[in-house]
């Protein structure tokens, strides 16, 4: 019968030397950071974006980018203080299991406060508003970098603390006060993730931390012509042009937090 011999005694102590030279420099460099991991990441190539169905493109180019996924304002009301403004309420990922009908899903819940007004966002069809006119961008924990983009999303009106759909109202416009119940849901695709991470742990704060910088940044932004109007009226001009369009949010964002 034939025997495999293994390595002699002399073969395996020339094997450990490479092994314990590198254990010992990975010892003395510490564990691997987000924010290193982030910038290994962005090294690993250029991603190109994505056409996703619907005319949704997954931003995989910015995978990797320390910028911060809060957009430049683009006119005049959008700083965070202003009204209506845009805050965001929770997040949430859906596993489905291997038998269940569906798929997963990592939906932004998103609440709108008008100002002294109401604010009417015409349905764009089913229960939506700002077809094709939301974002969603997030950032890693302790400056991991982005981690998931998509632009071109729309946004589902929903009710109540259990999100439920509301249909196309008779009118044609949805009504947001700031004592109602409304809300929105922007749902991320899970093709929109960046490379070595998954739709499950976009959301994940490090296990652990219980600082701001310890989460996840959360963007979400949405557009509508009426938004300009809305915010011209509440100033006080007639001329709503210098206004922006964009409704911006975002959650957990050390600047804004002052952490």
């Amino acid at each position: 019968m034939n025997r495999i011999s293994g390595p002699s005694g002399r073969a395996w102590a020339a094997l450990a030397v490479p092994l314990v030279l590198i254990l010992l420099i990975l010892s003395a460099q510490g564990p691997l950071s987000h924010e290193r991991s982030g910038r290994l990441h962005a090294l690993g190539g250029a991603l190109k974006d994505v056409s996703l169905p619907g005319g949704v493109t997954a931003a995989l180019s910015a995978c990797g980018s320390s910028r911060s996924p809060r957009p430049v304002p683009r006119g005049k009301g959008e700083e965070p203080a202003a009204v209506p403004s845009l805050s965001i309420g929770s997040y949430e990922y859906s596993g489905k299991g291997p038998h269940a009908d569906g798929s997963s899903t990592f939906t932004v819940t998103v609440r709108l406060d008008p100002g002294t007004r109401p604010l009417f966002l015409p349905d764009t069809g089913k229960g939506t508003v700002a077809r094709g006119q939301a974002t969603i961008a997030i950032q890693g924990p302790r400056g991991e970098g982005r981690i998931a983009s998509a632009r071109g999303l729309t946004a589902r009106v929903v009710r109540g603390p259990a999100g439920k759909p509301v249909p196309r109202p008779e009118s044609g416009v949805h009504r947001f006060a700031r004592t109602g119940d409304l809300a929105l849901e922007v749902e991320l695709p899970a093709r929109a993730v960046c490379p070595g991470h998954s739709l499950a742990d976009v959301g994940r704060c490090d296990p652990g931390g219980n600082r701001i910088e310890d989460c996840p940044v959360v963007a979400v932004t949405l557009a509508d012509e009426t938004v300009r109007l809305h915010r011209a009226a509440e100033a006080g001009f007639s001329a709503p042009g210098r206004f922006s369009d964009r409704l911006v949010a975002v959650l957990y964002e050390e600047s804004v937090a002052g952490a």
